[in-house]
């Protein structure tokens, strides 16, 4: 399953509180691209699918679907601000190479 640190839980509830998300979980996903072959994706879901597994975690729901269950099986997702980045940094320890700008990922 994913893990979000309480950093990206915070980030994801002022997310959709801006947003009118406030009763709504995070589905996280992974798609088919990017110049490592794939990319993470986040978006904000109300209901779970069924292939889903579903987590509570500090509070919010997590959706992820059984395709990207396996990619994203250890994962850390963290929110982090710095100089040169802001954004959701995925540790990822499946991922045997990322791009250079750490989007994607093989």
């Amino acid at each position: 399953m994913v893990t979000f640190t309480p950093m990206a839980v915070s980030k994801i509830r002022e997310m959709a509180d801006s947003q009118e998300f406030g009763d709504h979980g995070v589905r996280v996903m992974v798609v088919g691209g990017g110049c490592a072959g794939f990319t993470y994706d986040m978006d904000f879901e109300d209901k779970a699918r069924e292939d889903d597994d579903v987590a509570e975690q500090h509070g919010i729901k997590v959706y992820v679907d059984a395709m990207s269950s396996c990619y994203l099986d250890g994962t850390t997702v963290d929110y982090v601000e710095s100089l040169d980045f802001s954004g959701f940094h995925f540790d990822n320890p499946s991922a045997t190479r990322t791009c250079g700008c750490g989007s994607s990922f093989s």
